[in-house]
Formats: C-alpha cells, sequence, structure tokens
C-alpha cells in the first residue's frame, strides 16, 4: 500500500507447518517468503538469505514463540537479535491468552527489548484485558490488532476506536479508514463517469463487489456503525447476505461479455 518492496523470512523451526503457514500467506499476498522447512537452526536460515534480504525495504521476520519461555528458546531470541539487529522487535499476544501474558510480554522483554506489540483473535469473546495489560511489562504501544484471519482484518490500533466498539457505540473513523484503504480512486472517478452517462454494467458491479470484500466481513462493517453493533440481527443473516455476494460474482464470471455488458439482454432470453 506505501510502495515498499517486502519480504517475510521464516525462522520458526519449532512450530510444526510454520514455514508452509507463511509460504501460503505470502502467495495469497503476493509477497517474496524465504523459508528452509529442512534446517533447524534459524541464524543458519538468516545467513543464507542475508544477501537476498538486502534488496527489500521491509522485512518480517517471523521467529517462534511460546506461552512458556524456556532457557533454549530465550537463548535462541537473544542470538537472533544479536546477529540480525532488528529496527523493531515486536511481541505477538493472542487476545484469550487470559493473565499468562503478563509473564510471557515480561520474559520477552527481558530477553530482546521489546519495540511494540501486536494483539490477535481480537474476533474471539476476550476482550484482551490480559493482553493490554502485558503491555505495561513491556512498556511498549500497540501498534495492530488482528480481528480475523484475512490480511484485511489486521488494523493500526486505535485506543479511542477500540474503546468506542468495545462500548458498542461503533466506529465511523476506522470505517472511512477501512473504505479509503479499500476502494481505488481512479476506479471510482471512472464509475461515477460511467453512472452519469447510463453505462452501469454487471463488470462494474462485480468490482464493487469485490472493492466491498476488500472492507472486511459484513458483521465487522456492522460492529463499527454506531447503533448497529449492539443491534439484534440474526446471527446467520450477515452471513446469509456475504453467500449472496459471492454467488453474484460466480453468475458474472459465468456469463458471456455481451450479457455482462449489456444484461438487459438476460431478462428477453429468459
Amino acid at each position: 500500500k506505501r510502495g515498499l518492496k517486502v519480504a517475510m523470512l521464516g525462522l520458526d523451526v519449532h512450530r510444526p507447518a510454520a514455514s508452509e503457514q507463511l509460504e501460503q500467506l505470502g502467495k495469497q499476498n503476493k509477497i517474496q517468503t524465504f523459508t528452509n522447512k529442512n534446517e533447524k537452526n534459524p541464524l543458519k536460515i538468516y545467513k543464507q538469505y542475508e544477501k537476498q534480504l538486502k534488496d527489500y525495504d521491509l522485512i518480517i521476520i517471523d521467529t517462534a514463540g511460546r506461552h512458556d519461555l524456556d532457557k533454549k528458546l530465550v537463548k535462541e531470541i537473544k542470538d537472533l537479535t544479536k546477529q540480525i539487529k532488528p529496527d523493531y522487535k515486536i511481541l505477538t499476544i493472542q487476545a484469550d491468552i487470559g493473565q499468562a501474558a503478563k509473564q510471557q510480554a515480561s520474559e520477552f522483554q527481558k530477553a530482546c527489548d521489546v519495540n511494540g506489540v501486536i494483539i490477535t483473535r481480537m474476533d474471539s469473546t476476550a476482550k484482551a484485558g490480559g493482553a493490554l495489560t502485558a503491555c505495561k511489562e513491556t512498556n511498549a504501544p500497540v501498534y495492530f490488532i488482528g480481528t480475523g484471519e484475512k490480511i484485511n482484518e489486521f488494523e493500526t490500533f486505535n485506543p479511542k476506536s477500540f474503546i468506542s466498539r468495545l462500548l458498542g457505540l461503533g466506529d465511523l473513523e476506522g470505517l472511512l479508514e477501512k473504505v479509503q484503504s479499500a476502494v481505488d480512486e481512479k476506479s471510482q472517478k471512472k464509475l461515477k463517469k460511467k453512472l452519469e452517462q447510463g453505462e452501469f454494467n454487471l463488470r462494474d458491479l462485480q468490482s464493487q463487489l469485490k472493492q466491498m470484500s476488500g472492507i472486511g466481513s459484513l458483521s465487522k462493517i456492522a460492529e463499527m456503525i454506531p447503533g448497529l453493533g449492539k443491534a439484534k440481527i440474526p446471527e446467520n443473516m450477515l452471513g446469509t447476505q456475504e453467500d449472496k455476494m459471492k454467488k453474484w460474482e460466480h453468475a458474472i464470471n459465468s456469463m458471456t461479455e455481451q450479457e455482462i455488458n449489456h444484461p438487459e439482454i438476460i431478462e428477453k432470453q429468459t
């Protein structure tokens, strides 16, 4: 989004399928990912790709993490920090970890002097009280929160917006940021001209549906609109609407160019 050349480096050699998961994430979001499934020494993996990584502006390094830090893992983190000399050392904490977050944050802080925190699983029933308390142990700010598994469900942490949503008061400022991030200004200007000229077709509709899905799920959008967060909307209703949107996209993809550009002929055919 900011024009930076980004790469990811997988140094978690302990968690099963950590490399595969990182590779899949990179592929889905068109990010170059460097891993070595056969090497169990994270420092050797870093040395293997050190020269190639110099071609990138921003490098995200995934290292091992656990609820209970043993001496071996602490030494590993210290060695990696000493060799790599990262600009930022960010601790990732799950929102549902509870009071265990305090000890984890404290131990990570001693091991590598944490600069910031990311809190994930904010879409769970937990309200992240323990995770937020843990930030005090690091004296580091919360940079981002994860509200789902998709890349567009990863957002900058704004305390005011967070409290507002927590109280069911919505977050219009955050919603506006999401819309601005997902919407392409140039395509919107073109669409405006087409609408003025009465040339809106199904391809344009499909483009709008894709941009809507880029903002996030309908349930997440509803949480950000004042009043809707606490509204008793049936749980399956928003999911049903999302399914309908996907069906519309599939239907458009199965049409001919003539049907897409001139949808009025479909009615004549039926």
